[in-house]
């Protein structure tokens, strides 16, 4: 059973100006920033928090369309709500795999993607 949303991702062109335009104006504070090995163009991801909310910045290198969203869903049953999922037909876009915690309750967790039916992409980790 899915719990809350995780984050929300937006594609950025500077990410300086986003990130100094959230903290100012909304008082998000930016925890943890790194590169993504492996996928061209993509310059750095950001995260930002405002109590439990947590906003995504992808930034890119070269000019792209703004359609990087993407929302996250935790899972307290990652692999039941995985296969579940796949069962359905859900086209996957990204397998199952352990990513880089950014906190320490992290640590182990699952992360995989999703295609939803207009091309959205519906992550989700646990």
């Amino acid at each position: 059973m899915f719990t809350r949303i995780d984050h929300v991702a937006l594609s950025v062109k500077d990410r300086q100006k986003s990130i100094d335009f959230y903290e100012k104006n909304f008082g998000f504070k930016k925890y943890f920033e790194h590169d993504v090995p492996g996928v061209p163009n993509l310059e750095k991801v950001v995260y930002l928090q405002l109590g439990d909310t947590v906003l995504e910045f992808e930034h890119w290198t070269h000019e792209r369309e703004n359609r990087g969203y993407h929302f996250c869903l935790i899972s307290d049953d990652f692999d039941s709500d995985y296969q579940k999922l796949k069962n359905a037909g859900i086209p996957v876009v990204t397998e199952p795999h352990i990513p880089e915690p950014r906190t320490p309750q992290e640590t182990g967790w699952k992360r995989v993607v999703f295609q939803g039916p207009d091309g959205e992409l519906i992550e989700f980790r646990g």
